[in-house]
């Protein structure tokens, strides 16, 4: 009885430790993923792009039939800003942080002054399972708390090589709320 425990209790730390070194290599990956996806879009430093609301399409949408300009206009290792125009509103910026626990993307509104917003600094943290051009954000808690309706909210970064476009993509409750095409080829 005595062998019989103590095959279990190794086999349990055996296990255990499996787990524990597969949980590493899997986040050591998926960290590398998005610093991929990070540096991929840290190429584009220094350019701007126009873009167009592509859904939702009724004229009662504030974006909707507005310019889009975003500009990759701040990149150091570690953040890159983009300052996000929709017609002649320059109070948004996205910014992407990289860290040892990831990728974070977090939305900063200021008023005409440069004073925060109220609904400020949203966003979350990369999920797992992202690409070197595609990375998703679910909301995170501050989120959640400073925008309760926002609590399923899932932003998604694409950088799509192929059509030489970048989306923002926005959906809540797995519905898709708002999306904008960037067009990468022109400058």
């Amino acid at each position: 009885m005595k062998k019989y425990l103590l095959l279990m209790t190794l086999s349990a730390l055996l296990l255990g430790s499996f787990r524990t070194q597969s949980r590493a290599i899997s986040d050591s990956l998926q960290l590398e993923t998005q610093k991929a996806f990070f540096n991929n879009l840290r190429r584009m430093c220094g350019k701007q792009f126009e873009g167009e609301t592509n859904f939702p399409q009724n004229a009662d949408h504030p974006m909707v039939g507005k310019k889009l300009v975003m500009s990759v206009r701040t990149c150091t290792d570690k953040e890159i800003r983009i300052p996000f125009q929709v017609g002649e509103d320059k109070s948004r910026t996205w910014i992407l942080t990289l860290g040892a626990q990831g990728l974070v993307l977090k939305h900063d509104h200021r008023h005409p002054d440069g004073t925060p917003d109220q609904i400020t600094m949203y966003g979350g943290a990369a999920a797992i399972n992202g690409t070197a051009y595609l990375q998703r954000f679910p909301a995170d808690p501050f989120t959640t708390k400073l925008i309760p309706e926002a609590a399923t909210n899932v932003w998604t970064l694409q950088i799509i090589p192929e059509k030489q476009e970048f989306m923002y993509y926005l959906e809540r409750n797995n519905q898709p709320r708002y999306r904008a095409l960037f067009n990468l080829r022109a400058e």
